[in-house]
């Protein structure tokens, strides 16, 4: 057996046999959410642990010579004196973090800030070492049973249903140029240029833009754009400014308005695809009432998302009284991702099209610190609603979200489910699922207050998936390192 074979078969410690380690803890609370922690292994503790692993090495190690399990202790130490210490350091850390993290409570978020191999295992005596985790915050939940909510109510009517008929058929549908001043709803193909002063700071070619009355890139939003490109023709050129979010990634352009330039390319107008058996075979319908129909409840189930979101919004903020605790803002930032993704897979699950989907995202990455920090005071106080009332979503929940999902996407569960376990998105499912139950089980005992709700203007917003201002390398280590300075 070779030396190889040897550590591999080598096992580690009996941490049950040897009984729970001597620890002295220190836990200091460092920051929001934050704990320091200082943890003392007592020296008799790491000799027998010692003692176990050479046990261990002994007791499986074949060498030239001597017959299995015969091999002398001090030649075992001084062969496999490396593979032993690092043993030892591995089973002195996973035990002792499991007894500190259990005894002391610590109710972590993430995995400690630890380096295995940065840890000094001394000769003799005690063996210190320290590491900074990030923990859910500590609160007092507020009642959250019979809150007064207002809710907004409204009926799906056949123009509604119509309107997004025609989106349907757009969407499979063809731009066509014309030989005609723009309008509303048509389409420009403009290149773009943004000016701060007169420093050209980023440009945009061959860009299809449709007119609607705010066009919302991912770091600014343009209102007006209707207007300002109403009548325009191939070669005109039209300017306007527009400002940047406050939370734009390029810290020195946050606030800040930049001019944009048009130049009009060509003008193009959507042809709807015809209402045939193509189309209804598409959404596997076998008539258009049919597929009005499923339109319909697509519709009804966005009113109750609509519904959902206001009144969540209102039991968190009465909830949220009780958050007056701050976040670490490198939680915050590490975080902003997971909570866009799940607001974009609660929405495709809704039934909304792309485009409204990628204008939320927009929205949601211009505000998105304020927002992710707001998301996850949300999420704490459900989770700990979840947790004190045993709410856990049943694979029953899971498979009925992944099959609604399959049919507005005209794919298949199977496939579904494959991508969202790839993406590791699954995870975010189940707990947006957990959520849900815990905001149900507390408007399941509210007292609400109907009111009447307007239509949505679903034809508002054009979403462009593109920053206006684009960080440099210099400018994305700036904030890389101002993020670490907020987090100390």
């Amino acid at each position: 057996m070779t030396q190889e074979q040897t550590l591999d078969e080598a096992t580690s410690t009996d941490e049950e046999a040897l009984g729970g380690l001597n620890l002295k803890v220190n836990v200091e609370q460092v920051g929001p959410c934050k704990q320091h922690i200082t943890v003392t292994i007592d020296g008799q503790d790491i000799a027998d642990y010692r003692s176990k692993t050479i046990e261990n090495y002994t007791s499986r190690a074949e060498l030239p010579g001597f017959r299995a399990g015969k091999v002398p202790t001090r030649i075992i130490e001084k062969r496999f004196e490396k593979e032993i210490q690092n043993q030892l350091k591995h089973d002195l850390l996973v035990q002792s973090l499991e007894q500190v993290i259990r005894d002391n409570k610590i109710d972590a978020i993430s995995e400690p800030s630890l380096d295995i191999e940065t840890l000094d295992l001394p000769e003799q005596g005690d063996m210190e070492y320290e590491f900074d985790v990030e923990v859910r915050p500590s609160f007092e939940l507020l009642e959250y049973k019979g809150l007064e909510i207002n809710r907004q109510t409204r009926e799906i009517n056949d123009e509604e249903v119509n309107s997004y008929l025609d989106r349907l058929r757009e969407q499979h549908g063809t731009l066509q140029p014309v030989d005609e001043p723009a309008q509303a709803g048509d389409y420009v193909v403009v290149d773009v240029k943004f000016y701060f002063g007169e420093k050209l700071v980023r440009e945009m070619s061959e860009l299809t833009v449709r007119l609607r009355p705010v066009v919302r890139f991912q770091d600014a939003e343009l209102a007006g754009f209707d207007e300002l490109m109403k009548g325009a023709k191939a070669d005109d050129v039209r300017e306007t400014t527009i400002p940047i979010s406050t939370e734009s990634d390029v810290i020195e352009m946050r606030g800040e308005t930049v001019k944009a330039v048009f130049t009009v390319l060509d003008v193009k107008r959507a042809q709807l695809k015809p209402l045939d058996e193509d189309f209804l075979e598409m959404y596997n319908v076998a008539s258009v009432e049919d597929i009005k129909g499923k339109i319909r409840e697509m519709l009804e189930r966005q009113v109750g998302y609509e519904q959902r979101q206001s009144t969540r919004d209102q039991v968190l903020e009465k909830l949220a009284e009780s958050a007056s605790w701050d976040l670490p803002e490198g939680l915050v930032r590490s975080q902003m991702e997971n909570a866009l993704r799940r607001e974009m897979l609660e929405m495709s699950q809704s039934g909304f099209s792309q485009k409204d989907i990628a204008a939320r995202e927009n929205e949601i990455r211009q505000r998105s610190l304020t927002i992710t920090r707001q998301a996850l005071k949300q999420h704490f106080i459900l989770d700990k609603i979840a947790a004190t009332e045993n709410i856990e979503p049943t694979p029953e929940d899971l498979e009925r979200e992944i099959q609604m999902m399959a049919y507005q996407r005209g794919e298949s569960p199977r496939q579904v489910r494959a991508r969202l376990i790839k993406s590791g998105m699954i995870e975010n499912l189940s707990a947006q699922i957990r959520e849900r139950l815990a905001v149900d089980l507390i408007l399941d005992n509210a007292k609400f207050k109907d009111t009447p709700a307007k239509p949505a203007d679903i034809d508002r917003v054009e979403a462009i998936s593109k920053t206006i201002c684009v960080p440099t390398k210099d400018q994305r280590a700036s904030f890389e390192e101002e993020t670490e300075e907020g987090d100390e």
